[in-house]
Formats: C-alpha cells, structure tokens, sequence
C-alpha cells in the first residue's frame, strides 16, 4: 500500500453502457477510482446527457470525451486542459468473407498533478481492421507525446499481447502493468487479454487485482460489461 500521493485510475470498456447498469456501478463504486478512463462510452443520441448519467450513477463527474472515449473524475481530482482527436480508421474492414463497417476512431487525455509531479493521462480504443491498428497507435502516441509529459496510456487495444501494437508499445518504452494480470474478455469467460495499461518509465504504478477489492464480484464483473476493469494505483 502506498504511503505517499497516489492517484486511482480506472481504466473501463463499459460496451457502451447497454448492460446491466446498476451492477456496473457498483464496480466502478467499489474501485473508486480519482479518475475514469472509459472506452465505448456512450454515444449517438443525447451523448453528453448519456455520459453526464453514467457519470453521475457511479459518483462522478464526466470531464471530457472522443469518439467513444471519455474521462470522469470523483471528488475534488483535477484534469486540466483536455485534448482530444479524431484518429484515422479505415471504413470498412475485412472479416473472412465478410466486409464490416467501423465506427471512427478516436483519443482523449488530460493532464494531472500526482504530488509534485505533473503527468498526462489517455485514453484510446483501437480499430479491428489488423494493419490499420497500427497506423491508429501511431496517432495516439503523437497525442501523448503532445503533452510533454511522463504519461499513463489505457485502453481497449483489441489485440492480444503477441501483436505488434504491443511490440510497438514496447519500443516506445512504456511498461506493460497488467503483464501477470491474465486475460481481460470475455467477462463471463475471460480468455484473451486485450485491454492495456502502459506508463511512462518516469513513473511509478501497478495494477490492483481485482479479487482485492472489497464489493467487487465476479456477477458484477460478468453483468456489468463485456471487458473487465483495470484499476492502476499510481504513486509518486
């Protein structure tokens, strides 16, 4: 446990907030987190009154979004000058013999103060299309070096660890948190793990498992989203 600053950060695919929502919040209440990052938040009609509810049904405040990308905050916790980008994502993919649509892509981050040490925090959702979620990386990764920060990347990467934007991760020098954490999807049944956390060498982090949080449980988890949660404990 840690007995100096420390900032909670939760990093969430909510599947659009369309399943069960009460036993959603009561993940979200029980990480209880300083700041959400969430993935496939909700969109199309009414967004920010969508988003500004589930906000509020977990205790938080929503702060800013993208795409499908958005940050909440609880308590008196701070992100400062949000930026946010469109990233480029080929319309149509390929699925065997099948060709499918996706939606655009996107990125969302802000700035935060963790004791005396400024750092930026981001949020992305990579694409299905294999080749076009590299190019999409590249994009988020221009956004995160634009705050000129040490910096903490979550996110649904939609890749397992063995891929490339992994590979690529890696190079850019960016610790992989959740790399004994196991897999991440399907909730009911988790299989594959394809949601990150990646932070910056200059900082200090880990993931919390999930079976030490007290109220979380795995109906919860399994009602609640299609992904499980990563909850990072950063300190100073």
């Amino acid at each position: 446990m840690s007995v100096g600053p420390s900032l909670r950060v939760l990093s969430y695919n909510v599947h659009r907030w369309g399943d069960d929502r009460e036993a959603l919040a009561r993940v979200v209440q029980a990480c209880a987190p300083d700041v959400a990052l969430v993935q496939e938040a909700p969109t199309w009609w009414g967004t920010r009154r969508k988003r500004r509810a589930m906000a509020a049904s977990f205790g938080m405040t929503y702060v800013a979004g993208a795409a499908r990308n958005a940050i909440l905050v609880a308590g008196s916790t701070e992100v400062l000058e949000p930026l946010h980008w469109r990233v480029w994502r080929p319309f149509l993919r390929r699925r065997f013999r099948l060709i499918a649509t996706q939606l655009p892509g996107g990125g969302v981050g802000g700035r935060v103060t963790l004791g005396s040490t400024p750092l930026a925090l981001v949020v992305c959702h990579l694409g299905l299309h294999i080749r076009g979620r590299q190019h999409e990386l590249e994009q988020v990764l221009k956004g995160c070096r634009s705050f000129n920060l040490p910096y903490l990347l979550v996110g649904d990467l939609n890749e397992e660890p063995d891929g490339p934007v992994w590979k690529r991760l890696a190079d850019e020098g960016l610790t992989d948190l959740g790399i004994d954490a196991g897999p991440t999807f399907h909730s009911d049944n988790p299989e594959r793990r394809i949601d990150g956390a990646l932070l910056s060498p200059e900082l200090h982090g880990r993931l919390i498992p999930l079976d030490e949080i007290d109220g979380v449980t795995r109906d919860d988890l399994a009602k609640g989203s299609d992904h499980l949660p990563l909850l990072i404990e950063l300190t100073e």
